[in-house]
């Protein structure tokens, strides 16, 4: 399982252009089971993404550098991967 934490490297109301388009970013994703959940840190200085532990890490990276974000450099990446131990039967067929 990967988290993404994404830390916007300029001011919010710069990255408010490229909003749309990274919502439909995520969109592509969680149609194509990539994604598990979402959401914009607090203080939104940037956000989260889990990802599907079943991504290879070099797919993972490509897909990231797809994101509207990274393209326009407005937002720096961190993936964090780690092995699940427990976990709430419903997220079973994503490990």
């Amino acid at each position: 399982m990967y988290v993404i934490e994404l830390t916007f490297t300029c001011p919010v109301d710069e990255v408010q252009p490229q909003v749309v388009p990274h919502l439909n970013y995520l969109d592509e994703h969680y149609a194509k089971k990539h994604f598990i959940a979402s959401g914009a840190k607090n203080p939104r200085d940037g956000g989260i993404i889990i990802a599907n532990g079943k991504l290879p890490r070099d797919e993972l990276d490509k897909i990231i550098s797809e994101d509207p974000f990274y393209k326009h450099n407005m937002a720096d990446y961190r993936v964090v991967e780690f092995v699940v131990d427990k976990y709430d039967d419903a997220i079973e067929s994503l490990l």
